[in-house]
């Protein structure tokens, strides 16, 4: 069974700051700030939350179907998803914009400073999902304001049960449109962070969202992650990586997991647990899209 992924698709500059961005940023200087960051080394990776959530997803076996925008630069992106066996019938291109950019530092605390370019992204309302998408399962990630409103209302009318993501688009929508999403999804997953947001703009508890989706995943990072269901929550111990290289698309490589598991009828808890093991690979890794399993998924 395919997978429908709505979210974006984006070049990520990453930069490696060798100090402590807390050593660099005075508190009280706030109002005049006026930084730099000597980066020595910076690398050009393929990203974005579609892009890497459909990565993951084909390394465990799945069929992701990305649903995306790329600009008048996307032709390399293209290329890219052809040489890993993943479909392009559902992203778009444009010729008015850059693809989306994402300008990422990371410091030697696994601290990140990102600057995001939607370019191409903001058009990504074009697409549209239909009843014949060829899904039986999709996520909705961070993408185009107007795509993510119209992108759940779609996966409704073409009944395909979705995952709704928000990651860092959470504070693009107030409470009653936060609301609706959760009503429209069937899971939810969030970091911490944005679970509190969560929390803060709907008025709802963490154990009132969960008893309104079929299953609800916060993410907490070094400590795992809480599985709620039918409002009773599980806490699903992180997975030791072999070394700590880089944080960018972790998230993204659990939730190809999640889809994974989903897509195979797992427990909530079991797809967590293969997201955990997924995410401790790639935070060994440099890049979103440049990790290898060492494991077979089942």
């Amino acid at each position: 069974m395919a997978v429908l992924i709505c979210g974006s698709l984006a070049f990520d500059s990453i930069m490696c700051f060798e100090g402590r961005f807390a050593e660099q940023i005075l508190p009280d200087q706030l109002h005049i700030l006026n930084v730099s960051f000597l980066v020595p080394s910076l690398r050009r990776d393929f990203g974005g939350c579609a892009g890497n959530i459909a990565y993951s997803l084909k390394l465990l076996g799945g069929e992701p179907l990305p649903m995306a925008m790329l600009g008048s630069d996307g032709a390399d992106y293209l290329q890219h998803l052809e040489s890993l066996g993943i479909s392009r019938r559902h992203v778009g291109q444009v010729q008015d914009a850059y693809t989306a950019q994402a300008m990422i530092m990371t410091d030697r605390d696994n601290n990140q400073i990102t600057a995001f370019h939607p370019g191409a992204m903001a058009q990504a309302h074009a697409n549209r999902i239909e009843p014949g998408a060829g899904a039986g399962l999709g996520i909705l990630a961070p993408d185009g304001r107007a795509a993510m409103l119209e992108h759940a209302a779609q996966f409704v009318a073409a009944g395909i049960p979705f995952v709704f993501d928000p990651g860092q688009g959470l504070p693009m929508f107030n409470g009653a449109e936060l609301a609706r999403f959760i009503d429209q999804a069937s899971w939810l997953t969030v970091n911490d962070y944005e679970g509190r947001m969560l929390c803060e703009r709907t008025g709802w508890s963490m154990a009132q969202i969960a008893r309104k989706v079929r299953g609800l995943v916060v993410t907490l990072g070094a400590q795992g992650c809480a599985v709620w269901v039918d409002g009773r929550k599980t806490h699903v111990p992180a997975v030791a990586p072999t070394q700590v290289v880089d944080p960018t698309g972790c998230g993204d490589a659990w939730r190809g997991a999640l889809l994974f598991g989903l897509e195979k009828g797992w427990p909530l808890v079991r797809c967590a647990e293969l997201g955990n093991r997924v995410g401790a690979l790639k935070i060994a890794q440099r890049g979103p899209q440049n990790y290898r399993l060492d494991f077979v998924a089942l």
